[in-house]
């Protein structure tokens, strides 16, 4: 579900500008990292077959690599456009067997889903951009098959974007108002983006009683690498050494988005 704060749905409009940022280094990393980072938690779903759901999946980049894993991947999406894209990357990857794509709204989960649960739910870059995060979050929560499911939810990270401000833009004045704001703006549509906290999240996946079993950080250093580095060709050694700075609670909490790794059940300190 890529629907607009405030009344807005900026992905309807242009998903093509939303599908080329995903093919650049920044948006490439953003997908890859947090599928690894989840990779390192699914093995204890056991031998089962893992059904996986993509709660606003854009255009269908990570169902296609989970499918691509074997897994069965339910998408969905409010935004037709981007599930026209997704139905044609899908098509193109080889993967229509093992992809459902279905079109509907967050806000109205049991309505698109039905009965069907899942082991795997991904929530990744939704919650910014909706009117009740804590309502997505509980819903997401419902659709979960059992104790041992995961729930993967990345958001926009508050303190990156006083790094994003006063690093990239050399912009000190935004980058102390960044310090307590609550929204910011995002370049790709030049639109509101809500921006969180890590202990605003955490208070919210335990009101949805879901226990944290994994924080991660995601993009800590990428964005603010000098522009002798290509972007491209180091594209692995940037991913390495990201995945070494995710698993540091001290470059979590400044890094531009944070991945919170979820189960049913009781909230616990980890990863």
């Amino acid at each position: 579900m890529k629907t607009g704060v405030k009344g807005e749905n900026r992905f309807e409009n242009d998903a093509s500008r939303y599908a080329a940022y995903l093919d650049t280094p920044e948006g490439r990393l953003r997908t890859d990292l947090t599928l690894a980072n989840l990779q390192d938690v699914w093995s204890a779903l056991g031998e089962r077959n893992v059904r996986v759901l993509d709660i606003g999946c854009g255009t269908g980049a990570a169902g296609i690599h989970l499918a691509r894993l074997g897994f069965d991947v339910t998408i969905l999406d409010s935004s037709p456009p981007m599930l026209d894209l997704a139905r044609r990357a899908i098509i193109d990857a080889g993967v229509s067997d093992k992809i459902l794509v279905k079109h509907g709204d967050a806000a109205e989960l049991e309505d698109a889903i039905g009965t069907e649960r899942f082991d795997v739910v991904l929530c990744h870059n939704v919650l910014e951009y909706v009117a009740d995060p804590a309502a997505i979050l509980h819903a997401a929560a419902s659709v979960l098959r059992d104790a041992s499911a995961i729930l993967s939810v990345l958001v926009r990270n508050q303190a990156g974007e006083v790094l994003k401000a006063a690093l990239q833009a050399g912009d000190l004045a935004a980058a102390e108002n960044a310090l307590a704001a609550e929204w910011g703006r995002e370049s790709l549509y030049d639109g509101d983006v809500r921006l969180f906290t890590p202990e605003a999240l955490e208070a919210m996946l335990q009101a949805a009683s879901l226990a944290v079993i994994g924080r991660k950080g995601v993009r800590v250093i990428a964005d603010y690498l000098p522009e002798r580095i290509s972007r491209s060709a180091e594209y692995d050694r940037i991913f390495a050494l990201e995945r070494k700075l995710s698993n540091r609670p001290e470059f979590f909490s400044v890094a531009r988005y944070m991945q919170f790794l979820a189960r049913p059940g009781a909230s616990t300190r980890g990863g």
